[in-house]
């Protein structure tokens, strides 16, 4: 036996207790320190977003503010003379009197009426875009036919075109169809199509397995059973993402409506504000007024987009690598 192996023998064996643990050694992360660099980029990011929701603070503060109160304390941060009487004035629950107690202006808005305006329009745009756009990417992707390329090329190409100058084309073509002055005339030049909306979902119809799509053929499938048994199942959730967007742009929308729905009957939200700032009967205009059902009109977009917004961010994302 060689002197190399009765060492080895001899060697006595090192107690668990001086052992440091497996675990302990994998659960441990080396701590990266903060540099520079990294703590102005999360300062800068803060002060983004100060700046981002400080306009949604002042629209809170001025709702719930003394109209009478606002013009001597035009600079304090906090609500000058706490009230309600704002919300009750858009809400129609505060009777003429109390309106001008609180310095209301006098001006009426049909919250509920343009609100359900709003809704009706937004509603018709989304559910057009989706149904018509998803079609046209479907074929635009899966489909195979001359001249393919070329056109839906010159589709991208009207996204560099700007929205007024087809302003007055669209108003002479709605004016000829008699629907000025309705819900399906404010809607229908953003109903049926945009290029945005077709280039979204092509991306999402383009990174569907060809095998699947080869199995439904080899069943006996055709093109509708197959853009609706398996390109639309697969692509729910780009088509939700498209519905929201398109529903948080239609909510928004000012000038269009304001160019063809000058009615009272078919006025959305966005313009009945604009028209409620111009009311000013009694004097000066009702900021808190104006400030509270700004406030409200916003709270839908706000909460879906709270809700769904990572969803969003992430469809766009894979619509731009594809």
């Amino acid at each position: 036996m060689t002197k190399s192996s009765r060492t080895s023998k001899n060697a006595s064996p090192t107690p668990p207790s001086e052992q440091p643990a497996e675990s302990e050694v994998a659960g441990k992360k080396p701590r990266q320190k903060a540099s520079i660099g990294r703590i102005a980029a999360w300062v800068l990011l803060w002060v983004l977003l100060l700046i981002t929701l400080f306009p949604f603070y002042w629209m809170l503060r001025t709702s719930l503010s003394n109209n009478l109160s606002l013009a001597g304390n035009p600079g304090n941060p906090f609500p000058v003379d706490f009230t309600l009487g704002a919300y009750k004035r858009v809400l129609g629950l505060a009777t003429t009197e109390e309106s001008m107690a609180e310095g209301g202006s006098g001006a009426s808005i049909d919250f509920w009426l343009y609100l359900r305006n709003s809704v009706i329009v937004a509603t018709l745009i989304t559910v057009g875009q989706v149904v018509f756009c998803s079609m046209a990417a479907y074929a635009f992707a899966r489909l195979k036919w001359t001249g393919r390329d070329l056109v839906f090329g010159i589709l991208l190409c009207a996204l560099m075109v700007p929205v007024i100058f087809t302003t007055i084309p669209n108003f002479i073509t709605i004016r000829d169809l008699g629907l000025l002055n309705t819900h399906l005339g404010i809607a229908l030049p953003t109903m049926l199509m945009t290029p945005f909306a077709i280039f979204f979902l092509r991306q999402f119809f383009l990174g569907i397995n060809r095998e699947v799509e080869e199995a439904a053929i080899l069943d006996g499938a055709g093109h509708i059973r197959r853009f609706t048994s398996i390109a639309l199942p697969l692509t729910g959730s780009p088509i939700a993402t498209l519905a929201i967007l398109t529903y948080i742009n239609s909510w928004n929308e000012y000038f269009w409506p304001l160019v063809v729905g000058r009615a009272e009957d078919v006025r959305v939200l966005t313009v009945a504000l604009g028209v409620f700032r111009s009311q000013t009967p009694q004097g000066g205009p009702d900021w808190a007024g104006l400030m509270a059902a700004t406030l409200i009109a916003a709270l839908p977009v706000i909460i879906l987009f709270l809700l769904l917004g990572k969803r969003i961010i992430n469809s766009i994302g894979y619509s731009g690598t594809k």
